[in-house]
Parts: C-alpha cells; sequence; structure tokens
C-alpha cells in the first residue's frame, strides 16, 4: 500500500481521526529520557490513562491536584513554553498539558524541572482519552496554540476546530469560561470562525495581537521568521 493510500484509508475511517502529527522525532538525549523515567509518571493526572483507567469510568478532577482549585487545559504543548509560563503566572491554578509527541514531553519535563513548577500535570497523549472520562463543566479555561494546520484540503477534517473534536470540547468547559485559539494559517481562522460558534462559544476577539499574558513560543517564532501574519482568537463558552 502507497503512503498516499494508507493516508486515504486513515482518513476514512469513521472515527477518532488523528488531528496532530507524529508520536516520535529525533533520538531523545540522555537527559530526556532520564525525564521520562523519573518525572512522566507521577505528573500524569490520575486515572486517565488506559492502563490505569481501561474502562474510561469517569474520574473526578479534584484528584489532579488534591483540591477543587480551577483547572485549564492546553491542547498540544508544543515545547511547552507556554504551558510552564502560564503555570508560573497562575499557581493557584491546576494545568493539564496534553501532548502526544514525545520529544515535546521530554521538553516539558526539563522545563517543569528548571522552572520549579508544581500545578501541572502533563497527558502524554489525545486529549480525547480525557474528554472520554472528564465530567461536564470542569475546565475553566482551554488553550489551544498554533495547532497542526493539516493544510492540504482533504486534510481539513483531521484539525482540531471540528464539531467532533469541539463539542466534546464544550461538553466539558464550563458555562463562560474562555478559550484561546493562537495561529498563524488563515484558512485555520476562516475554519475557526466558522465551526467553533456551532459549537457553544460566542466569539469576543479575533487581533492580531497577542494577550496580555502571551510569551512567545517557538512556532510563533518560525510564524514570523517567514513572514505569516498572526492571529489570537478570544471565544467565551455559552
Amino acid at each position: 500500500m502507497t503512503n498516499d493510500n494508507a493516508e486515504n484509508q486513515r482518513d476514512t475511517a469513521p472515527d477518532r481521526r488523528n488531528f496532530y502529527g507524529r508520536h516520535h522525532g529525533k533520538t531523545l538525549r540522555s537527559s530526556q529520557k532520564t525525564y521520562l523515567q523519573e518525572d512522566l509518571e507521577r505528573l500524569r493526572p490520575p486515572g486517565t490513562s488506559r492502563t490505569d483507567n481501561p474502562d474510561r469510568t469517569p474520574v473526578n478532577p479534584a484528584q489532579f491536584f488534591g483540591d477543587a482549585r480551577p483547572l485549564w487545559l492546553e491542547i498540544g504543548f508544543g515545547g511547552g513554553e507556554h504551558l510552564v509560563h502560564m503555570a508560573a503566572l497562575n499557581p493557584n491554578v491546576g494545568i493539564i498539558g496534553c501532548e502526544p509527541f514525545v520529544n515535546g514531553v521530554a521538553m516539558l519535563l526539563g522545563k517543569i524541572r528548571q522552572a520549579d513548577v508544581t500545578n501541572l500535570r502533563v497527558h502524554p497523549e489525545d486529549v480525547r482519552d480525557l474528554f472520554d472520562i472528564l465530567p461536564d463543566a470542569c475546565i475553566a479555561k482551554t488553550f489551544l496554540n498554533y495547532p497542526d494546520p493539516w493544510p492540504k484540503a482533504r486534510h481539513h477534517r483531521r484539525r482540531f476546530v471540528t464539531q467532533n473534536h469541539l463539542k466534546p470540547l464544550a461538553r466539558v468547559m464550563q458555562p463562560g469560561a474562555e478559550l484561546r485559539i493562537a495561529t498563524d494559517i488563515d484558512d485555520y481562522v476562516r475554519q475557526t470562525l466558522e465551526e467553533v460558534p456551532q459549537a457553544g462559544f460566542n466569539l469576543l476577539s479575533n487581533t492580531a495581537t497577542p494577550w496580555a499574558d502571551w510569551i512567545s513560543t517557538r512556532y510563533e517564532q518560525k510564524a514570523i521568521r517567514e513572514g505569516r501574519p498572526q492571529h489570537y482568537l478570544t471565544y467565551r463558552r455559552k
């Protein structure tokens, strides 16, 4: 089977199309392997992995941090710059970062060690695994920063901003919760503006100026170097 045929076959599957790319990249450095071995398991949200919870029994998010603090979510954290930055700025909030790319997870774990933040949990898998077990209205804020653009038209249904992904997200977000989306792809903005309101969100702003508490990420810097304009969209859950 050619790569194109394999891709087309995956695209026609009835559910669970990936909205992200690779699981693995370059060979990990020895220090990164150490982070994964020593830190990852204790930073996983308890009861969320398929090994710990094969029946996908609903979980109580208060057990993630041992209290009922506000819970934020970052979907695809890249190298973890933004995630650690937000954790340091908001020590009374618990933030879960979801990222299936192992190299990004290792990079984040190194940053967590360096920053010494304690209010982060790391889900090194598909965020939809969390949607399956989180209760309604438990997330107070969500970040989607520079998601995989899936530029080919036949792959647009793989983008996160489709109803298959947005409706489960809307279910777990609290009424009035904020959804932030940053992207450098004009067509991703177009689809975002079309799809996100259908899932139960009101657009608050669509601007070229980032949020006051934003930290520039390596993906944003790459977009700037390559001359692509940035878009920062803010939504409110109805």
